[in-house]
Formats: structure tokens, C-alpha cells, sequence
């Protein structure tokens, strides 16, 4: 695989700076600033700031993938594999951000696009993607399909919630909390 250091100097300071700032706040002089690459550069490697933002959006969902995977890689019950999308998005929540944790970068990005705009469709995409991990897991429990799919919003719902909630209060504690009630629903409802 070959890599590419200026498309990624530029992806890595636009994530920063789009995290930070909001998509529309951050102005292509910054970012070619802070990746401390020249203008051309950045339109050889993305052809326009939406295609920034494209990647942007991938590369946030790639990066939970990647903690999901971690953190699922560690349990065997599907209740616990459920459980691990709420450590995923703590871990998320944790990391050391420059100004502090400011929220889902997915649902922070998609509020600054209108309705059916790609890049909110791009947000929407990966929120339904957490949904299906989750719906794959409660699948596994044998439970029935009416309930499988109520469990599925149900949780998914928790899920979205504790992290719009932390993302206020630059705290995980809701991650933690949603993550013990959802716990406590699904041992109810596989019991």
C-alpha cells in the first residue's frame, strides 16, 4: 500500500481543525497551515473541500470501526458485543482532544449540512451501520423479530443519546451510564 505523507498531513490537520472549528468555520488556508503543505498540494490530493469533508466523514467512521473492532475482539457473548458500542464511543469520547471532547464528530459534521445533503446521508450511513451491529448481536440471542428490531432502535437510541449528552458535558459518565441501562435491558429481555 502506498501512502501518501501530504494527503495524509492534510486529512490529519482538516480532522483537527474540522473537530475543533466546525466544517464551514475552517477555511482552506488553515488547514494547509497546519498540515504545513502547500495550496496546490492540497488540491492535487482532494480536488475540492467537499471531497475533504467526504473523507473527513470516512475517516471518523473508519476510526470507531477500528475501536469497535478492539474492544469486540475482547468478548464473546453477543450481550457483551452489544455492550462494546457503547466502550467504542466511550473510547471515542476519551481521547485527547485539543479543546476538549466536543461530541460525535459524525452528528457535529451532519448539523452543518442541510437535509439530504451527501455528506449528511455519508453521517447517516454509519449511524445506521452501528444500528445493524447492534441488530447483528440481538440476532444472535434468538430472540424474536419484533423484538429484535424495537431492542435495536431502543439501544441504538441510548447509544446516540449518551453521546450527544457527553458531547455537552465534555464527560463520558453518560456514555457509562446509558451503557449500564442498556446492560440491564438486554439481561431482562434475554432472561
Amino acid at each position: 500500500m502506498v501512502m501518501n505523507k501530504a494527503k495524509d498531513k492534510i486529512l490529519d490537520a482538516a480532522s483537527v481543525l474540522f473537530y475543533n472549528e466546525g466544517i464551514e468555520a475552517t477555511g482552506i488556508n488553515s488547514i494547509t497551515k497546519r498540515a504545513n503543505v502547500a495550496k496546490m498540494s492540497l488540491y492535487n490530493n482532494f480536488e475540492t473541500k467537499s471531497d475533504l469533508v467526504a473523507a473527513y466523514i470516512t475517516a471518523r467512521h473508519e476510526e470507531w470501526l477500528q475501536l469497535y473492532e478492539c474492544r469486540v475482539l475482547k468478548v464473546e457473548h453477543p450481550i457483551d458485543k452489544i455492550l462494546a458500542t457503547f466502550d467504542a464511543y466511550q473510547d471515542h469520547a476519551e481521547f485527547n482532544y485539543e479543546n476538549g471532547f466536543r461530541g460525535c464528530g459524525l452528528l457535529n459534521a451532519a448539523a452543518e449540512f442541510p437535509a439530504n445533503s451527501p455528506h449528511r446521508q455519508a453521517v447517516k450511513i454509519h449511524k445506521q451501520e452501528v444500528e445493524n451491529i447492534i441488530r447483528k448481536h440481538l440476532i444472535d440471542l434468538k430472540l424474536n423479530a419484533e423484538k429484535i428490531d424495537e431492542l435495536a432502535l431502543t439501544i441504538s437510541f441510548l447509544l446516540e443519546g449518551s453521546i450527544s449528552r457527553a458531547g455537552l458535558e465534555s464527560s463520558s459518565c453518560k456514555i457509562s451510564s446509558a451503557r449500564k441501562l442498556a446492560e440491564n435491558i438486554l439481561v431482562r429481555e434475554n432472561s
